[in-house]
């Protein structure tokens, strides 16, 4: 499986506000790469952090994109997926509609009443895991069904536990012309922090879009 994480910061590394609130970091034409990015994805992921602050939908936007996909005989939109260790995705979180199959990765430690809750709503639930969701077993359940290229949109938690443990293959980051500030803003790799052994990124490519900046680095 391929892991690519894409996220957009601000000029200072912010990926919201320290109230946790979405903020617009990029325009129109970067909203356009990220969704044709989904499109060639089989899946998308986010932590249980960002359902509970945004209730993403994680679909595409283009109609053009969803018929290309039934083309190529996939479904119109891409698999999703949360980590949520606790089993604490709400039942009426629109991550769970019926637009896409949707998978939730939980630890043996997710209440019995919230998995019954969840497997209610057709979600279909992956164990890993004792306290917190093991995620290089988790990816390697998602792998088996299929799953050739995983696309993971934050948010901070989860893009450092997979830095952590070597999951990562490519990191995409648009730098956006904004200063957010706050030492309790979240960043793109939040968690405990590397203190020795940090991962090595090679710059790929640099482009400019909208009023920012992508930057690709292949990881390792």
């Amino acid at each position: 499986m391929r892991v690519v994480v894409n996220t957009a910061m601000s000029a200072d590394g912010k990926l919201s506000s320290r109230q946790r609130e979405q903020i617009a970091i990029s325009g129109p034409d970067d909203f356009d790469r990220v969704d044709g990015l989904r499109a060639g994805s089989d899946a998308v992921m986010v932590g249980i952090g960002t359902v509970l602050a945004d209730d993403p939908h994680l679909t595409l936007d283009d109609p053009e994109r969803q018929s290309a996909r039934r083309d190529r005989g996939e479904s119109a939109h891409p698999i999703r997926v949360v980590a949520d260790s606790k089993a604490r995705t709400p039942t009426d979180a629109r991550i769970l509609d019926d637009s896409a199959t949707t998978y939730l990765l939980v630890s043996e430690s997710a209440p019995t009443e919230r998995i019954e809750e969840l497997t209610g709503t057709g979600a279909r639930l992956i164990t890993a895991g004792d306290e917190r969701v093991e995620l290089d077993a988790a990816l390697s359940a998602l792998d088996s069904e299929g799953i050739d290229q995983l696309m993971v949109e934050g948010g901070g938690e989860l893009i450092f536990s997979l830095f952590e443990d070597e999951l990562v293959d490519e990191l995409r980051v648009f730098v956006g012309s904004k200063v957010i500030g706050g030492r309790d803003a979240p960043t793109l790799a939040d968690g405990e922090g590397f203190v020795a052994e940090f991962p090595e990124l090679a710059l790929d490519d640099v482009e400019r879009i909208d009023d920012g900046v992508l930057l690709r680095y292949a990881v390792g």
